[in-house]
């Protein structure tokens, strides 16, 4: 069973920074991709940002690209998602999710594959 340990969310001020930790233990994939999506009020779940751990190829929504940088632990199964320049719209609960399998789909679910509880991003001044 996939266990998750998320942290780093927050309230933090237009243009700030956070930065977003996962790591998830349970499992035995030689290959498996990782990421965020999120999840805000009234809105679709959104696929934020995934990595895969054959290559590092990396995924980024359009809103987020030059803002956001994700990266791989890879023996320790824990990715970081950077989160600068932060906007009132990045406001939303932040599910980490992994995938067996490599790649970088990561439009919808099912490609988030299984699920963390979450962790609230709030910005705002």
């Amino acid at each position: 069973q996939l266990q998750f340990v998320e942290s780093g969310g927050g309230l933090v001020q237009p243009g700030g920074s956070l930065r977003l930790s996962c790591a998830v233990s349970g499992f035995t994939l030689d290959y498996y991709t990782i990421g965020w999506f999120r999840q805000a009020p009234g809105k679709e779940d959104e696929g934020v940002s995934c990595i895969s751990s054959d290559d590092g190829t990396t995924y980024y929504a359009d809103s987020v690209k030059g803002r956001f940088t994700i990266s791989l632990e890879n023996g320790k199964n824990t990715a970081y998602l950077q989160m600068n320049s932060l906007k009132p719209e990045d406001t939303a609960v932040y599910y980490c999710s992994v995938r067996e399998g490599y790649g970088t789909r990561w439009s919808s679910h099912p490609d988030f594959g299984s699920w963390g509880q979450g962790t609230q991003v709030t910005v705002s001044s």
